[in-house]
């Protein structure tokens, strides 16, 4: 049997090589004896063999496989949950499970997850193997629930975070949909005027040789502006720009200073950092939940922040807390959390239910994010009715005024 491998060496190079063996552990042992670290190693099969030509990546590792859809991870977890509480052995699990995954890029994963396990491996050891896959939180979380003896009490725990999260986001984006659709509609709508009806209007009204009110004058005038060569080209130069930004600004300082200027905005910035904070606190209460010390869970949790400028802060956590600091004084420190959470997080160290205390921070952020949400939907949507009303009976007023006049100078 044959497997490829991506292997480091000694000099510090990294290296693909094919491997025989009889079975995956044999072939594991095998390298290893060599001096090597093996980063990955799966069977050779067709995808390695056709994936040049088909611009296939890698299987495993970071750059490779994309990230497995939320709603089937959860399915798994739930299955998985299910199988070990009714004693099934993990390596069974596995195995049923792999059989019954119908999305390729995880049967695949969890293939080699399988087989890692059936090599010696433990469980989280083979997820965290898996790259970007999956969550980071998921293989400390499966780490915590092996040392403790309770995996399958701590996979429950971490479906029940991921359907509170999931459900979160959905909130918040439904809530935003109306107005994002509104916005889109009169978008579509003032450009349609702009390009295709005010150019026949300004050519019927020439051909008349009417003297035009200054309402009708002005837009016909932005509509000219708007459909010349040159704006077009100025407006494909601002999307290339503001593409080039944003993607600058997904890494690096400049992403954490954007990121900081989101959290500042009025009225939605407080929404993006109770947001950001309660999926910390959510995957920060899991892994205390499950065992971990509150040094490592906060390294881990930390991936959760997809905020760059509250991920640094989060990650300045750990650190403290090893040098000995209270957590609710560090929390204090970093100047991003509310005075409520903090003092939630002091009495859960003072009574010893440091994880029900974060876990309550998390509900409470949620709740307030549903309700600054709730509120702010319920002055925007009027507003960009009324706003959208007007900008269209203007722009068609404006049209139609020359006509009006005509019909009244021939009628007198």
């Amino acid at each position: 049997m044959q497997f490829v491998c991506r292997l480091g060496t000694a000099d510090g190079r990294i290296v693909e090589q094919i491997h025989e063996a009889p079975d995956l552990r044999t072939a594991r042992r095998d390298i290893e004896r060599r001096g090597l670290y093996v980063f990955e190693i799966r069977r050779r099969g067709l995808q390695h063999l056709f994936g040049s030509l088909l611009g296939a990546g890698s299987a495993t590792g970071d750059g490779g496989r994309k990230a497995i859809p939320g709603q089937d991870f959860l399915i798994f977890n739930q299955q998985l949950a299910g199988l070990l509480s009714a004693g099934l052995p993990l390596l069974q699990c596995l195995d049923l499970l792999c059989e019954r995954q119908r999305h390729a890029g995880f049967k695949e994963a969890l293939s080699e997850i399988r087989d890692r396990v059936e090599s010696g491996e433990e469980l989280s050891e083979a997820f965290a193997a898996a790259g970007n896959s999956f969550p980071p939180i998921y293989s400390s979380m499966l780490k915590a629930g092996e040392q403790s003896g309770g995996l399958e009490r701590v996979i429950r725990r971490y479906v029940r975070q991921l359907k509170l999260v999931t459900s979160s986001r959905k909130r918040v984006v439904s809530a935003f949909f109306y107005p994002a659709l509104l916005i889109c509609l009169s978008v579509v709508i003032v450009a349609v005027m702009m390009f295709f009806v005010m150019p026949r209007f300004e050519e019927f009204y020439v051909a008349l040789d009417l003297d035009l009110p200054w309402i009708t004058q002005l837009l016909l005038g932005l509509s000219q502006v708007l459909r010349s060569p040159t704006t077009l080209v100025l407006i494909a130069a601002a999307v290339v720009a503001g593409w080039a930004t944003w993607r600058v600004g997904k890494s690096g300082r400049i992403g954490a200073l954007v990121d900081r200027l989101k959290l500042r905005l009025p009225i939605i910035g407080p929404i993006f950092h109770r947001f950001a904070l309660s999926e910390f606190c959510r995957s920060l209460a899991t892994l205390l939940h499950g065992g971990l010390p509150l040094a490592a869970a906060l390294e881990t949790a930390t991936s959760a922040v997809t905020n760059r400028f509250l991920h640094e802060r989060a990650v300045a956590l750990g650190p403290r807390i090893r040098e000995g600091e209270a957590f609710h004084v560090a929390l204090g420190e970093s100047g991003v959390f509310t005075d409520l959470a903090i003092d939630m997080v002091k009495v859960g160290e003072a009574t010893g239910a440091l994880d029900e205390m974060v876990n309550s921070v998390s509900d409470f952020l949620d709740e307030d994010v549903e309700t600054r949400t709730e509120r702010l939907l319920s002055l925007v949507e009027p507003v960009m009715l009324v706003v959208m009303g007007c900008t269209i009976a203007m722009l068609v007023l404006s049209m139609y005024l020359p006509l009006f006049s005509v019909l009244g100078q021939v009628q007198g």
